[in-house]
């Protein structure tokens, strides 16, 4: 990020009570318990109707310059009938970690294994340990895939990869993880690739592991300016697809199975935090003392 004279108030998912409401407001009202997800829309416009809310003709992200985010005390959500999402819990509820998760990181999950075309059968490679790459492991797991290899090599997150569902652990990175995966799968590579980082190095990797036919769901936010091995990619007919997960069109199809405890997403938290704590959170998130550190009330 850009430093700035003022600061910017961080944070992106969240999940709250309603204070007050604007009066064109109708969806939600004081008292709801609701998931903000990462991207505010309207609902309404012809991608929002067609399950693209992150790229609302009249929407954003949250966590900016121009709309503050939700480490604080209060945070103002626009087009909140388009955005906001009302649960039927209560905000002292058992399963609130795992219901925030739906705001970003499971939903995003989600999304690489839709784009990556994860089904009954199907061996999928997941690269990156991290809270995303741990979801999709569980969204893997709940498409069908018969086999999933965690990519990683964080002991405690591979052991709660393997708790979601993972099936193969593959530590190695470069071309010894590409070799690995190909070992592990007869030499053919992976039919889904969930890929979770955004380095340029991940994404070469999951391209490469990646069978023919194949296809590979980018959710990480890229660090670079081009995708890697176009030639083999496109030999090999891989599809590769993805970008920031429209999480609004997920939180429907997922909340039953969080509400029933067919899936605990909320357990990539590993450590709570009030909003005094942010800092050393962030600090232990970078220094990789924390998976996921979640901001309480």
């Amino acid at each position: 990020m850009e430093p700035t004279e003022a600061g910017v108030v961080m944070g992106h998912e969240a999940v709250g009570v309603v204070e007050s409401v604007g009066s064109d407001v109708r969806t939600v009202k004081r008292g709801d318990l609701v998931v903000m997800p990462f991207a505010w829309s309207d609902g309404a416009c012809e991608f929002c109707r067609e399950g693209l809310h992150t790229s609302c003709l009249h929407g954003g992200f949250f966590g900016n310059l121009q709309v503050a985010g939700a480490q604080a005390e209060v945070v103002r959500v626009p087009l909140a009938d388009g955005t906001l999402y009302a649960l039927p819990v209560g905000s002292d509820d058992a399963l609130l970690p795992s219901l925030l998760t739906l705001s970003d990181v499971m939903g995003t999950g989600h999304h690489a294994a839709v784009a990556a075309r994860v089904g009954p059968g199907k061996t999928v490679a997941v690269v990156g340990d991290g809270a995303v790459g741990l979801c999709g492991v569980i969204a893997a797991r709940r498409l069908g895939a018969e086999r999933v290899i965690i990519m990683g090599r964080h002991p405690d997150r591979i052991a709660l990869a393997r708790e979601f569902g993972a099936t193969d652990v593959v530590s190695e990175r470069g071309e010894e993880a590409v070799e690995r995966v190909r070992e592990l799968t007869g030499g053919l590579g992976a039919h889904s690739v969930l890929e979770c980082v955004g380095s340029e190095q991940a994404t070469l990797t999951a391209v490469s592991i990646a069978r023919p036919g194949g296809a590979v769901g980018r959710v990480g936010v890229p660090h670079y300016e081009t995708i890697p091995a176009a030639q083999p990619t496109f030999y090999n007919n891989v599809t590769v697809s993805g970008g920031p997960a429209p999480v609004r069109a997920y939180i429907g199809e997922l909340l039953p199975d969080v509400l029933e405890g067919r899936i605990e997403p909320g357990r990539v938290f590993d450590r709570v935090v009030g909003l005094e704590g942010v800092p050393d959170g962030y600090r232990a998130m970078n220094e990789r003392e924390a998976l996921k550190v979640m901001v309480g009330p």
